[in-house]
């Protein structure tokens, strides 16, 4: 009989957890999510480039359009059962360190420094705000990744990514 009352229990635990309504920021970006979605689906319904092969460049965005409305939906389905999880507290030293290393990205392609330099720094802040602590070497891991990056792009792929006078060298 004991067991029946506890089993009772966690159906009246499970009930009343359901009555407490939707979790609000997990309906909020589901709605956000489904808008976006519509929104991608409706340009690339609107795009008139045409391929001679099987899929064409409209096929790539209708692909999102279908993942962010998998996503908007499931967020749905999580605001009625169990909501979001909790947030931990945002480190704000390691936030500046990462908006830091976007922001120097964004200015040194922009103001023409190039790609390798760009994400070397982005890589290394990026660590940094990870907790690593040796940001030469990260700055060193990044620059290589950025040149081969840069010259798959260049020399296989023939797109040339933002170019400074580093990569003037290459190509």
């Amino acid at each position: 009989m004991r067991e029946g009352a506890s089993l009772h229990q966690g159906n009246a635990m499970t009930n009343e957890t359901r009555t407490q309504g939707a979790d609000k920021p997990a309906l909020i970006v589901g709605v956000l999510l489904l808008i976006v979605a519509a929104l991608i689906g409706y340009d690339a319904s609107q795009q008139t480039i045409t391929s001679n092969y099987g899929v064409g460049p409209t096929a790539m965005p209708y692909v999102v359009a279908a993942g962010l409305t998998i996503l908007g939906l499931a967020h749905f389905v999580v605001a009625f059962r169990e909501g979001l999880p909790k947030p931990d507290a945002a480190d704000g030293t390691a936030l500046l360190w990462i908006a830091g290393g976007l922001i120097f990205l964004i200015a040194c392609i922009g103001l023409g420094g190039g790609f390798v330099i760009a994400i070397a720094v982005v890589f290394a802040c990026t660590a940094r705000g990870m907790g690593r602590r040796a940001l030469a070497v990260d700055a060193a891991i990044g620059f290589v990744l950025g040149l081969a990056i840069f010259l798959v792009f260049a020399k296989v792929l023939t797109l040339i990514l933002p170019a400074g006078p580093l990569e003037q060298l290459f190509l």
